[in-house]
């Protein structure tokens, strides 16, 4: 169901999420490295994340940057909000989104406000359950953004019409 995107296509903005120092004890010492959660968009319902990992911060941004524009996502947009309440779950992470009312704004915690942001989302409630693990997080905001189905599309998948769907 889900069709490839062209990140070269699209004219993307970068975010990043979250920027983890971790170390690797060796013999000799400890060994610094920097992992960079990545989020890239359209604004317009193209929204991708990757993790780019590296000894220096600017080689794993660009190295998130490049995972994130292979793993791009088309959000089912309702306006400038989401079509229906969603509770997306990753590992321990779990995200509840639910539409909003227009001049709502984006209610969201720092995760999931930058996927959302650059989704093109701009009314919107959201919560994080249990883990706010910044990378489950981020990972289960894309699996309820995936989840996300319009009336158009259901009414497709069942052979029916949207008012009937609606209805």
């Amino acid at each position: 169901m889900a069709k490839m995107i062209d990140a070269n296509e699209l004219d993307l903005q970068e975010k990043l999420v979250v920027l983890n120092r971790v170390s690797k004890t060796v013999k000799g010492g400890r060994i610094a490295r920097f992992a960079a959660l990545m989020v890239v968009g359209d604004g317009n319902g193209h929204v991708g994340f990757g993790l780019g990992k590296a000894a220096e911060v600017p080689d794993a941004i660009r190295k998130g940057i490049e995972d994130a524009k292979k793993n791009m996502i088309e959000v089912a947009r309702h306006g400038s909000t989401i079509p229906h309440e969603i509770l997306g779950q990753f590992g321990s992470g779990s995200v509840l989104l639910k539409p909003a009312a227009p001049g709502t704004g984006i209610i969201a915690g720092g995760a999931v406000r930058a996927v959302l942001e650059l989704a093109g989302i701009r009314n919107i409630r959201s919560k994080c359950l249990r883990s706010n693990n910044p990378i489950n997080v981020v990972k289960a905001t894309f699996e309820g953004l995936k989840a996300l189905r319009t009336a158009e599309q259901v009414a497709a998948l069942r052979g029916i019409s949207v008012e009937n769907v609606k209805a």
